[in-house]
């Protein structure tokens, strides 16, 4: 993600398992030459609001005590600590900002490597709760 279109004005690498990039292969010819993946229908040029999935998400019968868009990055963050995952790394795909000013300072590791690792291991685990569901 580029510099300015996040929140604290630093370019964000965000690394993808193997079936998120399926995934988006599969929806290029919908997408065609669309700058997003999934653009806002009312935004002109915007992506997809956190408000449009969340209606989404009511539509399915979540209300807003059980599950909001935002929710998924609390559920990803505390599901990857229970699976034994560093902080460091969730942390910083998450793109949170170090706490303490002066390990923030001193530290710049992306954890490129171990980012990868977790994000492909994530999708591995969330393709075993479909296919544990479906049985």
């Amino acid at each position: 993600m580029p510099a300015a279109k996040m929140k604290s004005g630093v370019m964000h690498i965000v690394p993808l398992p193997r079936q998120a990039v399926a995934i988006l292969q599969e929806l290029q010819p919908l997408t065609g030459g669309n700058k997003w993946v999934f653009p806002g229908k009312r935004t002109n040029g915007q992506p997809m609001s956190e408000n449009t999935v969340n209606a989404a998400l009511r539509t399915l019968g979540y209300d807003r005590t059980m599950l909001t868009a935002h929710g998924f990055r609390g559920m990803a963050s505390t599901m990857l600590h229970e699976q034994g995952w560093p902080t460091d790394v969730i942390e910083r795909q998450l793109s949170h900002a170090e706490r303490n000013a002066v390990k923030a300072a001193y530290n710049h590791a992306e954890h490129l490597p171990k980012r990868r690792e977790m994000m492909q291991a994530w999708a591995d685990y969330l393709d075993s709760l479909r296919a544990s569901k479906t049985k």
